[in-house]
């Protein structure tokens, strides 16, 4: 039993450092899109939260979207935000009066890992066509 347990840490431990690994490359990227994307002037815009019902709400984050369905962005402050939360009647309203908190999100070095086929795309691909214009 305790090698079982040994055995089940060892490989969290390296499941970790794997993932925190990926994590750092993944930042590095968003950090090079932001200067690149500066020099290239694009502009930046005000990321917005979109909820199940398609609603969209301000954030004070500016940014870049990345995604066409506006579930992920960068902000000017070099951070990645996933921009779909989950809210509740109420919380619309609030959310209509006074905007959305989001807090910066670890970047996946691969959006969409693990979802349906055709749904994943390498970060590093994903920001580059955002920096062409897509």
């Amino acid at each position: 039993m305790a090698r079982r347990r040994e055995a089940a840490a060892a490989q969290a431990d390296r499941l970790a450092r794997a993932e925190a690994a990926e994590t750092a490359v993944a930042r590095e990227q968003v950090r090079d899109f932001v200067e690149r994307a500066r020099a290239a002037g694009l502009p930046s815009e005000e990321l917005r939260v979109v909820d199940a019902g398609g609603g969209r709400y301000r954030t004070g984050v500016q940014g870049w979207v990345l995604r066409r369905d506006g579930r992920a962005g960068v902000g000017e402050d070099g951070a990645f935000y996933l921009l779909a939360v989950p809210l509740t009647g109420a919380e619309r309203l609030v959310a209509r009066l006074r905007g959305v908190r989001v807090a910066p999100s670890d970047p996946p070095l691969v959006w969409g890992r693990g979802g349906r086929d055709g749904d994943s795309i390498a970060l590093a691909e994903l920001l580059e066509r955002r920096l062409s214009g897509g």
